[in-house]
């Protein structure tokens, strides 16, 4: 019993000197601990020493350049910023420029409230707005939709629509958009009645599928870029003749579209027309043979567009245009590079190549 004790004895004080001995080592270590976290407390982040307005300009660049319209989601929405760091979503959401242009899928993958459009945040920039029915997979209410960005038209500077179905609203279009610079329309129905944009001072580009040339009505002689799509030349030509400013145009052409406002033999002079692009699956055997153009010095075009001679269409063209043709690209050809260049050796620069979309240049606001 004695012997017992006294082993109980000895092992209290061997475990209380190991406590002891860890005390020292907790103590030491806590002591380091300080030690590397004052140093890590007093350490500033490089982003973090930046004033916010160079902050600021930093997260602009990080989203499309305007007037491309980032999406509602993903790694190119201003939405991932305000969720990285309290300071960082503050800066964000005091940043209007981050704000003041939307793309908006008629068909999203999420649910989408209408009130949470953040074009509320871009105070009082102008902007920059694309609702598309082929975006996302489910569908939405197209006009809560509409409705939520209706109240921005004043200060809307860029509007792409494209719409599948239920066009009847689009009659609210005939509204005032006074900053409106850019206009991009498509419709799969068509609208109830003519639609005017009237009151647009502003606008100086349009992109129309044949549906929306038809049924739109647009300040034509103030356009200076048109492009029609989907489009005879016969149906587009009514338009053609009105855009009598117009520097830049864009035609993909079908060879059959049936319109009321149609002219058999159309012939369409441009006087200030610097730059065409033409396309179309059909051949057509006449489509040089309606343009005068004299100051155009660009022409990119489809060979199916040049008829059984495109040599001979060329030259009549220049000829009769008077123009000094310094850039033609032949896209979809069949006769010989080495033709071409015979002649035409006054043209400065002659290329060949696949079909170029004549209206992607103009899709402004896609990303």
């Amino acid at each position: 019993m004695l012997q017992r004790l006294a082993e109980d004895r000895a092992r209290l004080a061997e475990l209380d000197s190991q406590i002891l001995e860890l005390e020292l080592a907790f103590a030491t270590l806590r002591s380091q601990r300080s030690v590397v976290k004052e140093r890590l407390d007093t350490y500033k982040y490089p982003v973090l020493t930046l004033p916010n307005e160079v902050i600021a300009d930093i997260f602009v660049h990080f989203i499309p350049e305007y007037p491309a319209c980032p999406p509602l989601g993903g790694s190119q929405s201003p939405l991932l910023l305000t969720r990285i760091c309290r300071l960082w979503r503050e800066i964000a959401h005091a940043t209007p420029k981050l704000w003041r242009a939307v793309s908006l899928p008629i068909r999203n993958p999420f649910p989408l409230d209408p009130k949470n459009i953040w074009l509320s945040r871009a105070g009082f920039f102008p902007l920059a707005i694309r609702m598309n029915e082929t975006d996302g997979h489910y569908d939405v209410d197209e006009w809560s939709l509409f409705a939520a960005i209706l109240p921005y038209r004043l200060r809307c500077e860029y509007l792409e629509l494209r719409l599948g179905y239920d066009v009847v609203y689009l009659a609210s279009l005939e509204s005032d958009f006074p900053l409106l610079k850019h206009l991009d329309l498509e419709f799969d129905e068509e609208p109830d009645d003519k639609i005017e944009f009237s009151s647009v001072p502003m606008l100086r580009s349009a992109v129309l599928d044949g549906v929306a040339a038809y049924w739109i009505v647009l300040p034509w002689s103030q356009l200076t870029t048109l492009a029609l799509h989907t489009v005879s030349l016969n149906s587009c030509a009514p338009i053609l003749e009105k855009v009598t400013n117009l520097s830049e145009c864009s035609l993909d052409l079908r060879l059959y579209f049936n319109s009321e406002n149609y002219i058999a033999d159309p012939h369409i002079m441009l006087p200030r027309l610097k730059s065409l692009t033409a396309n179309g699956d059909e051949p057509m055997n006449t489509f040089l043979d309606s343009f005068t153009l004299p100051l155009l010095s660009k022409l990119n075009v489809c060979e199916k567009l040049l008829g059984p001679d495109p040599i001979s269409s060329l030259t009549t063209f220049i000829s009769r245009s008077e123009c000094k043709l310094q850039c033609l690209r032949i896209s979809c050809m069949q006769a010989g590079s080495t033709t071409y260049s015979a002649a035409f050796p006054s043209i400065q620069e002659l290329s060949f190549g696949p079909v170029k979309d004549p209206q992607q240049p103009l899709h402004l606001l896609s990303v």
